[in-house]
């Protein structure tokens, strides 16, 4: 299989992961739940977690990066966290579900919600942001790169503007933590949502928030942490303010793993391999009749993406026949962006997503080239 749906998830990880992931199954007992060996060993490996993740992604404090089970359940702490009835928040035609679904839940609850709207090729216009702002105005809340198209949004432009209005500025970083250079202080971000899985090559069950000290959240869940346990609230300190439960040391484990070995190879390499191997791609394509290619390429500060479709084959037909008759793996459909789908003009029929990963080589490049060449003319 040629497996290019890196932004569903990575299949392949590196080596270290799987035996960081190995060792913690049969080592580690539950973080914060007492003094013995394995719990001690828990409790060191999801601090060195948050002390590498916090050096990857630029947030101040380790103790400021909270775990969760991806950037969904981030995503919803954050979302459901920081507003409340009567507060405005601005957002954007590339959001995913996972952005959309917790905004459209505020609005029914009293908060307004303005989105910025994309045109043909993905792109907004920075100026509406400003043109959006209100006196109430909380919070500019938005991707870091759209997960169906790959372009990305300026976080030094957005951070600059939400400074300079005291708002907050709230990023899905998904599609690009591991995969862009990300320093959350220096943009100007103030919670910046991850998911282990993707390009940070960590296993699933994994992801997380890192917050700016200052910026306050209210818990999501409460329950157990393993400290301060007669309080009869949740405790006030991060990162136990919004983990209740038991943590995924086991994954943790494994993102320590992955997390370190993207520090040792360099994220800008790795995003200027995954960059390259995508030009590959779409310079290729787009020469092909009968495609059509979404998304701006005119620089490769983006994620890996490329996403078209072949005439008006539905795109779940496409994808059906790269895997079945080529053994070329991508995603088709909705991609869980709607707004974005509209702003394309590709409701109805969707799109077919390749999305390219580390591990991957120009050689499944111009076999996937191949296959459409074929399937265009057929």
């Amino acid at each position: 299989m040629i497996y290019f749906d890196n932004a569903a998830t990575t299949l392949q990880k590196p080596d270290c992961v799987v035996r960081a992931v190995s060792e913690a199954l049969c080592s580690l007992g539950n973080s914060a739940r007492a003094a013995h060996g394995g719990a001690l060993a828990a409790s060191r490996t999801v601090f060195a977690a948050r002390e590498a993740i916090a050096a990857l992604l630029g947030c101040p404090r380790a103790d400021h990066v909270v775990f969760t089970q991806n950037a969904t359940e981030a995503l919803n702490i954050a979302l459901l966290g920081l507003f409340s009835p009567g507060d405005h928040v601005i957002s954007t035609d590339l959001e995913h579900n996972s952005v959309l679904r917790p905004l459209y839940a505020l609005q029914r609850c009293g908060v307004a919600v303005d989105f910025v709207s994309a045109d043909k090729k993905g792109n907004v216009d920075y100026a509406d942001f400003e043109a959006l702002l209100r006196p109430e105005t909380r919070a500019v809340v938005c991707t870091h790169a759209s997960n169906l198209t790959g372009n990305a949004l300026d976080l030094h432009r957005l951070g600059e503007l939400t400074r300079a209005k005291d708002i907050l500025l709230v990023v899905d970083a998904s599609q690009t933590a591991g995969a862009l250079p990300i320093h959350m202080t220096e943009l100007g971000v103030d919670v910046l949502c991850f998911t282990g899985h993707k390009s940070l090559l960590g296993p699933q069950g994994t992801g997380g928030l890192c917050i700016r000290p200052g910026v306050e959240i209210r818990p999501l869940k409460t329950g157990g942490t393993g400290v301060q346990s007669h309080l009869p609230y949740q405790p006030e300190q991060y990162p136990t303010r919004l983990e209740a439960g038991t943590l995924n040391a086991h994954g943790i484990a494994g993102l320590l793993a992955s997390v370190q070995w993207i520090r040792e190879q360099g994220v800008e390499q790795i995003h200027a391999r995954e960059i390259a191997l995508a030009r590959r791609f779409y310079a290729a394509v787009s020469a092909i009749d009968g495609l059509t290619v979404y998304g701006d390429w005119t620089n490769d500060a983006r994620a890996p993406i490329v996403t078209l479709n072949l005439r008006d084959t539905p795109s779940s037909e496409l994808a059906d026949a790269l895997f079945e008759d080529y053994g070329v793996a991508t995603r088709s459909g909705a991609h869980c962006a709607p707004r974005m789908h509209r702003a394309l003009g590709t409701t109805e029929q969707g799109a077919v997503r390749f999305s390219f990963g580390y591990f991957n080589n120009g050689d499944e490049v111009d076999a996937a080239v191949a296959a459409l060449r074929e399937l265009s003319r057929e």
